[in-house]
This record gives C-alpha cells, sequence and structure tokens, in this order.
C-alpha cells in the first residue's frame, strides 16, 4: 500500500465535490479507506436520539469523510502536491511547487 501524504493536522483545499474550494485542517484520517475528515467540510445532519452522553438528542451538524483524492495540500497558501526525499538520511516530505521541505 502506498504512503499517504497528507497527515494529520495538514491544511488542505478540496478541489473537488460540493465543498470545492474550501480549505480547512485534516482532524482524522482513515488509512484503509482512503478518507480523511477535515474540519468545518463536508457537514452533514445527524438524528440523535436521547442518550445519556446527550440527554435531548435532536438535530446535529458534523463532518462525514471525504476522499482522500478530492484534497490538496496548501504550502504557504498555495496548493501544492508532495513528494518524498532523503535528506541527512531521513525521509521528509516536500512542496513540489517550491521544493521546500514541509515540517
Amino acid at each position: 500500500m502506498a504512503t499517504l501524504k497528507i497527515k494529520k493536522g495538514d491544511n488542505v483545499l478540496v478541489i473537488a465535490g460540493k465543498d470545492k474550494g474550501k480549505e480547512g485542517k485534516v482532524v482524522s484520517i482513515d488509512r484503509k479507506a482512503h478518507r480523511i475528515i477535515v474540519e468545518g467540510i463536508n457537514m452533514v445532519t445527524k438524528h440523535t436520539k436521547p442518550s445519556m452522553a446527550n440527554q435531548n438528542g435532536g438535530i446535529i451538524q458534523k463532518e462525514a469523510p471525504i476522499d482522500i483524492s478530492n484534497v490538496m495540500y496548501v504550502h504557504e497558501g498555495k496548493p501544492t502536491r508532495i513528494g518524498f526525499k532523503y535528506e541527512n538520511d531521513k525521509k521528509v516530505r516536500f512542496a513540489k511547487t517550491t521544493g521546500k521541505v514541509i515540517e
């Protein structure tokens, strides 16, 4: 399985789907399904029953996962592809547009 180039906490731009053009921070990643949850993107309404955790129940808004291929990493305000290279015997990510190391 190929390594994923997007990590938790990265700032990404949505390039396809109903939220195209919006930016957000990656909240979580599902590596097996190649899906991610981005803060404030792909919001869905969920009807919940009253429970011990949520006494009232009702309708809540939450983020739904989107495919990882529908987002692009944002580096210095611009969307870019990500590559890997070795620096001092350590594998690092770098932005393809600028060539600068990420992190």
